[in-house]
């Protein structure tokens, strides 16, 4: 029996994604991550990362990284527990714990794996979790490993999630509520006070995923937990250094007790090799490069806050966003897909995300602004879009 013959049937749902428009074609970037790349040989407008400061190709956080593998080297060559941490992990962890205003944090490898190192690190086999509907991958897989009871409640929604709570009173032993901080589909935020009443109320433990808030909400970027001012409230905070950060690592913070027992039961962390070096420098120089000034921050909100405007104005539907992701809703699959390829060849890379990302029928382009976007480049894109968009009957 051949391998081909093994793996038919899923050459047959392959053709079955192509058929519907939802078989995802990956683009290679020819040149560094910026507010304009190159793909195919062309330079073109890039509103697809989520380098939201700008970071990712900074002189800075470049120098840093070259600098650390001088001195260090490049790879850990182990596990955290073994012989993988290095000053520069310590020096890390330490600085965005008085970044964050935390006791303590623990760095994993990315922010995916610190969900996966948490979630199941805190509750199991008879317990609870609450996870509102809308939550990333990360997180569902996360609970998932757990085994704990999964019980969604509607998005955002804290009246759904008071009743959820109520029906399952006396069912389970440990209980957790996690929330997205940032949902990265729409934009929207979610109601950390009002949940971290409910946890309050019942005993809960209480946990936000905020891998699109840091380096974009609170002071100087230092995310949801301080633009709610929820400091010691909100029991465990995990965040992502690929986005706003511009390199790559996962951020679990919280108080010391739950650091030391993440370091003691979080798979991720327990079995899987520690951050390079040059990634832990360049987190230090992100961080570092927020402390000194918030105006990449404020450039970013500034630059999303022109491109709502606009959008709108141009008679887009752009949701309910209420930070610089913009979902420029389209519907099916097909028109979204078919909007991004026209998008391209104005000179505009900006990917369509249809199912199973996001509900069959609410397929969008995902307009992600970064502080790396000038007024100029702003504008050149608006003069895409509005040109799609009118190409294409959508406004």
């Amino acid at each position: 029996m051949t391998s081909d013959h093994n793996t038919a049937y899923l050459a047959e749902q392959l053709d079955e994604l192509r058929e519907q428009g939802l078989y995802n074609t990956i683009p290679t970037i020819e040149s560094a991550m910026d507010g304009r790349i190159t793909i195919d040989g062309r330079e073109v407008l890039n509103f697809c990362a989520n380098n939201y400061l700008g970071l990712a190709n900074h002189p800075r956080l470049k120098r840093a990284a070259k600098d650390a593998i001088d001195r260090y080297g490049i790879g850990p060559g182990a596990v955290r527990t073994i012989a993988g941490t290095m000053t520069l992990h310590d020096q890390l962890e330490e600085r965005l714990a008085r970044f964050k205003g935390a006791e303590a944090t623990v760095t994993l490898q990315s922010g995916f794996t610190a969900n996966l190192a948490t979630i199941p690190a805190l509750v199991g086999k008879g317990d609870a979790i609450f996870s509102d509907a809308l939550n990333h991958a990360s997180i569902i897989d996360g609970c998932r490993l757990s085994r704990a009871k999964i019980i969604p409640y509607a998005h955002n929604d804290v009246d759904d999630l008071r009743r959820k709570i109520a029906e399952s009173d006396g069912q389970y032993g440990r209980r957790l509520i996690v929330t997205d901080g940032v949902f990265s589909m729409d934009g929207d935020i979610a109601p950390l006070p009002e949940l971290h009443e409910v946890a309050r109320e019942h005993g809960i433990l209480l946990m936000v995923d905020d891998a699109h808030g840091e380096g974009v909400l609170g002071r100087g970027g230092r995310g949801i937990v301080d633009h709610f001012g929820l400091h010691g409230k909100v029991d465990i905070e995990v965040g992502t250094m690929s986005k706003a950060f511009g390199v790559m690592g996962g951020i679990v913070a919280g108080n010391k007790t739950l650091i030391d027992w993440i370091k003691q039961r979080g798979r991720p962390f327990l079995f899987s090799s520690a951050m390079t070096v040059p990634d832990v420098a360049a987190c230090l120089e992100a961080v570092e490069m927020l402390e000194e000034s918030g105006d990449l921050v404020e450039r970013l909100w500034a630059n999303g806050d022109m491109m709502k405007r606009e959008l709108s104005a141009m008679g887009f539907d752009i949701g309910h966003s209420t930070t610089p992701i913009i979902p420029l809703m389209l519907g099916e699959a097909h028109t979204a897909r078919q909007f991004s390829r026209e998008l391209m060849a104005r000179g505009v890379f900006a990917m369509a995300i249809a199912f199973p990302t996001v509900p069959r029928g609410m397929a969008r382009i995902r307009v992600m602004n970064t502080a790396a976007h000038s007024q100029a480049d702003l504008e050149e894109a608006l003069d895409a879009f509005k040109r799609t968009g009118e190409a294409l009957g959508v406004i």
